[in-house]
């Protein structure tokens, strides 16, 4: 099916209140109050262009505004003739982002989405009454796509309130402001559609739902409950063709105001920090640890120095809960790390060889650009010669100068290699290719042929249904669960 996501800012009304709220008879007064906090923000971006015509603003195929933006487009370009410059060099273009926002103090700081910002090198902000001022960029954070702008003006501006959106139930009406093919303010109403959306564009997608139409140039705009509170930050729709379909996604106001308010005083986010890769836990997995049931996060990777790494985390431990609340999967424990007050120290609930255990971990900051995680080094034994894995459908081989050529490993790389997978066999099945490196086995360390398959009886002996190894690919570390079936394991001669 095809997945196209249209990043707008979609405004949303949700009430704060814990009974339904009863349909309004009309959203005027409400709209007429609100109307003057909420801005159109307008970015360009200089560029060198070649022979031919920039990309244009995602209109819709055929609408009116695109082919406005081409004809504009077209005059510059005749106008600028070979760039103003003895056509020498290539003719200078502005790329132009349209968006909304929405003001939270009266000085005039602004919210706004930071991919209606990117990259620009003049920011606008168009207030409702029309005045125009030139904006400066107090901070933005890529990962929960939010910006903070700032403008200089002489009189207090009107602002809006955060709302609490953990009070936001499905069900509940909404209204969205923005500034849609920048028209200008329009308002629109709906209902949440649904909770903790996760669209697949970052690590912390947590959004809200709304039928409330909004189109391309929304994006930034202020989420409003009935009580006229922002609740949420409109930043996604889903359109196969950038219009609106009834299905619009805002970034819940309690996270966004964490954010917004470390941009505002650091300049940029400061988020928890345990240094780890995790992935969902499966109910072969599950099953190959002896958990009664699939749920928490699995261990991947541990970056040596972090955290995690001080507080004891190892790969394969599962955690179950932390800070004292459950873990369900892989995607919330980000979320509840990156919301954890630096520096504070929090109960981790792991796990670990059959057994409950808890830990105790120090949070640290999220660096700019995280280290990757790091596996350690160890010295390798020389074993050439491929073993066949019974009943799996891949053979292996100790890592070795010929080994490491032939796949492409990096030198000093600990584990053992997968030299060959069976099509249609169960390591197959599971995404193991040739060149894979298995670095664990039942949460045991390998480092030759023999490891796996003594680590491969072992589970054989216990009865269980799954073998469960750490695998280093090209996407890096993962844990795969691999059925066994009622062979034995043996090794070739």
């Amino acid at each position: 099916m095809l997945r196209m996501l249209r990043f707008v800012a979609v405004l949303l009304l949700l009430p704060s209140v814990a009974l339904a709220s009863p349909a309004p008879a009309s959203f005027a007064d409400l709209a007429a109050r609100l109307l003057p906090s909420v801005v159109t923000v307008s970015s360009s971006e200089t560029i060198k262009m070649n022979n031919n015509l920039p990309p244009l603003p995602g209109f819709p195929p055929g609408s009116p505004f695109e082919k406005f933006f081409r004809d504009f487009m077209n005059h510059q370009r005749q106008g600028q003739g070979n760039g103003g410059q003895g056509g020498n060099l290539p003719p200078i273009e502005r790329r132009q982002a349209l968006g909304s926002g929405f003001i939270i103090d009266a000085s005039g700081v602004i919210v706004t989405n930071n991919h209606v910002i990117k990259g620009a090198d003049k920011i606008t902000v168009t207030l409702h009454d029309g005045t125009t001022f030139k904006a400066k960029l107090l901070g933005a954070d890529t990962r929960m796509d939010l910006a903070v702008l700032k403008i200089d003006v002489h009189h207090p501006l009107p602002t809006v309130a955060w709302g609490n959106s953990d009070h936001a139930r499905i069900g509940d009406w909404v209204m969205a402001i923005g500034n849609p093919f920048g028209l200008g303010g329009t308002v629109t109403a709906g209902i949440i559609s649904a909770r903790g959306r996760n669209i697949h564009e970052g690590p912390y997608d947590n959004f809200i739902q709304t039928d409330a139409p909004i189109n391309m140039g929304n994006s930034g705009g202020p989420l409003f409950d009935m009580n006229g509170n922002v609740i949420g930050i409109n930043t996604a729709i889903y359109s196969p063709s950038g219009g609106s379909i009834g299905i619009g996604f805002a970034i819940p106001s309690n996270a966004a105001r964490v954010v917004v308010d470390q941009l505002w005083k650091y300049g940029h986010a400061k988020r928890g920090y345990l240094g780890i890769t995790i992935q969902d836990v499966s109910k072969d997995i599950a099953e190959s640890l002896g958990l009664k049931q699939a749920g928490g996060a699995m261990v991947a990777g541990v970056v040596k120095g972090a955290p995690g790494d001080k507080a004891g985390l190892r790969t394969g431990d599962v955690i179950l809960t932390f800070d004292g609340k459950v873990v369900k999967d892989s995607h919330s424990l980000p979320r509840m790390v990156a919301a954890t007050q630096i520096g504070k120290t929090v109960p981790i609930g792991i796990w670990r060889d059959n057994a409950k255990h808890t830990l105790e971990a120090v949070v640290g900051e999220m660096p700019t650009q995280p280290k990757p995680v790091a596996l350690a080094e160890k010295p390798q034994p020389r074993e050439p010669a491929p073993v066949a894995l019974p009943g799996m459908g891949m053979s292996v081989a100790a890592i070795d100068a010929a080994t490491t050529g032939k796949f492409h490993l990096t030198p000093g790389q600990r584990g053992v290699v997968v030299t060959d997978v069976g099509q249609n066999s169960p390591a197959a099945g599971r995404g193991v290719r040739p060149g894979d490196v298995i670095l664990e086995v039942q949460q045991h360390e390998v480092h030759k042929p023999q490891d796996v398959l003594d680590q491969i009886a072992s589970v054989r002996r216990e009865k269980r249904q799954n073998v469960l190894i750490l695998l280093l690919g090209e996407g890096g570390t993962r844990w795969v669960p691999l059925p066994l079936d009622a062979a034995p394991a043996t090794q070739k001669g």
